[in-house]
């Protein structure tokens, strides 16, 4: 079950932790996360998953920056959250959709217990402008039913910034 805006506030500060936390970007089932004003692109034509892969950083400007086709990029969102007791997923805005911005391509899928900033794995099916700090994404809880262990030690949990993919990492074991 999806949990209702009202019921996503109610766990503010408890169950449910998004800061900075504006009522405002509070939707009937949902809450709007904004995007922060940097981003990562990977520097090499081809990826490889058994390896680290060097990115460079851009710096996301007041005037706005033009994303072209056919590029990954990866970004953040300004909002830090933590989910005890619920499970987190993200979405693009259908805002965002409509103009054929892919904010999340893909492991949209949180783990009930992480905490951290989200990467954005941003795609665009033709040249758009987009701003630092709109509101991008939007974040809703499924509650989970039996026994778990919460994510706490993953490689992604207690980001301070964007992460690069670090499925390198899995062909170490």
């Amino acid at each position: 079950m999806i949990l209702s805006g009202k019921e996503i506030e109610r766990h503010i500060g408890g169950k449910i932790v998004i800061e900075p936390f504006d009522r405002k970007r509070l939707n009937p089932n949902s809450y709007n996360l904004t995007l922060a004003p940097e981003l990562l692109v990977y520097e090499n034509e081809t990826l490889d998953m058994k390896t680290p892969n060097p990115c460079r950083r851009i710096e996301l400007p007041e005037s706005g920056l033009r994303l072209e086709p056919n590029r990954l990029y990866l970004g953040r969102t300004n909002e830090y959250t933590r989910t005890d007791g619920f499970v987190p997923m993200l979405e693009g805005r259908s805002s965002t959709g409509r103009l054929g911005l892919f904010i999340h391509v893909t492991a949209g899928f949180g783990d009930v217990g992480f905490a951290g900033y989200w990467t954005l794995e941003i795609f665009c099916v033709q040249p758009i402008v987009i701003y630092p700090n709109v509101e991008i994404c939007q974040i809703y809880y499924h509650d989970i039913h039996g026994d778990y262990e919460p994510y706490r030690s993953g490689k992604y949990q207690n980001n301070t910034g964007i992460q690069p993919s670090l499925l390198f990492r899995d062909f170490e074991k």
